[in-house]
């Protein structure tokens, strides 16, 4: 009996150890990419983004797919080079709260847990943080641990960037159709115009595809688009329009 129990302590001791080893090897990763992280993160604070992840994980996926014609259009432009109203647009479609929230607007968690308790539809709460953090580093798609890993970065955005470098660049990497990253590329591929130059009307359409813009389309928008354009409109209004965005001065 007492052979059968040093038997067993001594394989559980390597299984403890072998356990060990491979936690202090995922724990000096993950913390190698945290770091990573934290350094792009303070570089993007003040140089243009070349891609994002997601942009990344679309183009790999075409061409996984056998898809070489796939293109991805991206220009990076500067927050003062887009309309006013694009920026007011996309605040009044996706986040409200966005001057008042640091990175997660609880409010809005409380309101869509509530909402998809009641309702077959579900509403999801991401703020334009929560948004830019998934698109610049992380994956798209419903699970628990992009959703935990999105948190903490959504806060090292908030805490190195300010609201007006949130805004700029979940601006310049959304998607706004098939490979057209960003609200310059998109004004120019739907309006033929730079994004300076969107108008209310445009910049209330270009916002009303962003929960998904493959699903919904700019260039022929169905009837729940075209409503929600007018909503985005109406919510422009009664932000306050321009003076709204003062607040993230």
């Amino acid at each position: 009996m007492a052979k059968y129990f040093r038997t067993k302590t001594f394989f559980s001791g390597r299984k403890c150890g072998w356990l060990r080893k491979r936690a202090r090897f995922l724990c000096k990763w993950l913390g190698r990419g945290l770091a990573v992280v934290v350094l792009l993160t303070a570089l993007f604070r003040v140089v243009p983004i070349p891609f994002s992840a997601y942009m990344l994980q679309q183009k790999l996926g075409h061409w996984f797919s056998a898809d070489f014609g796939y293109e991805l259009h991206y220009d990076w432009v500067a927050l003062d080079n887009i309309s006013w109203q694009m920026q007011l647009a996309v605040i009044a479609a996706e986040d409200q709260r966005f001057d008042q929230h640091f990175g997660l607007d609880f409010a809005a968690i409380q309101s869509a847990l509530d909402h998809n308790a009641r309702s077959n539809r579900t509403r999801g709460a991401s703020t334009i943080s929560q948004q830019t953090a998934k698109n610049l580093y992380l994956w798209h798609g419903q699970s628990w641990l992009r959703k935990g890993i999105e948190v903490p970065t959504t806060l090292m955005l908030e805490l190195l960037w300010d609201k007006r470098r949130i805004l700029q660049v979940y601006l310049n990497i959304a998607e706004f159709g098939e490979g057209i990253f960003g609200v310059e590329a998109a004004a120019q591929h739907y309006f033929n115009k730079s994004a300076a130059r969107l108008n209310a009307n445009e910049a209330a359409l270009l916002a009303a595809v962003l929960p998904n813009p493959i699903l919904y389309r700019v260039d022929k928008p169905s009837g729940a688009v075209l409503r929600k354009q007018q909503w985005i409109m109406q919510q422009m209004n009664a932000l306050g329009g321009r003076a709204f965005l003062q607040k993230l001065e």
